[in-house]
């Protein structure tokens, strides 16, 4: 497999792990059980980031405020580092996306880390968007002009 597509998904996975409600990923991370040690090369610390935001996606940026951002990094036994990054002050959240990066380095671990944790992230992830867009529509009122003949 070529690099383009490893990258790609791990984007995709690092999108997903910090995304995540840090519960629900620390629950996950819980069953599955066992996993190999690692060290921490970069506890996790606490910062802010500048949100750059855009009107409609494509308008000229323009700087939307600060946001609190909390990030870690690990090196397995292995040699394998990950890196985690999540929004607001959940220091565990950020360092098991940094554990869950560097296992899914690695071949052993990178499907039982997609079934298990990531697959099921992906799909409450697109359910609560669903959810979100249902009540959207619901609030949905149409808007109609009914155009008069000849002069007031």
């Amino acid at each position: 497999m070529s690099s383009t597509p490893l990258i790609a998904r791990r984007q995709r996975w690092l999108s997903v792990l910090a995304k995540a409600p840090g519960t629900r990923l620390a629950s996950l991370w819980q069953v599955l059980g066992p996993t190999p040690p690692y060290t921490v090369l970069r506890r996790p610390e606490i910062g802010l980031v500048m949100v750059q935001g855009r009107i409609s996606g494509t308008g000229a940026p323009f700087c939307a405020g600060e946001m609190t951002v909390t990030r870690a990094a690990v090196r397995l036994d292995s040699g394998e580092m990950g890196f985690g990054y999540v929004r607001g002050r959940d220091t565990r959240h950020a360092e098991i996306a940094a554990a869950i990066d560097a296992l899914s380095q690695r071949a052993e671990w990178a499907d039982r880390l997609e079934a298990a944790i990531v697959t099921p992230l992906a799909d409450e992830a697109e359910a609560r968007h669903r959810l979100i867009a249902a009540r959207a529509a619901a609030t949905r009122v149409d808007f109609f002009t009914v155009a008069r003949e000849g002069g007031a």
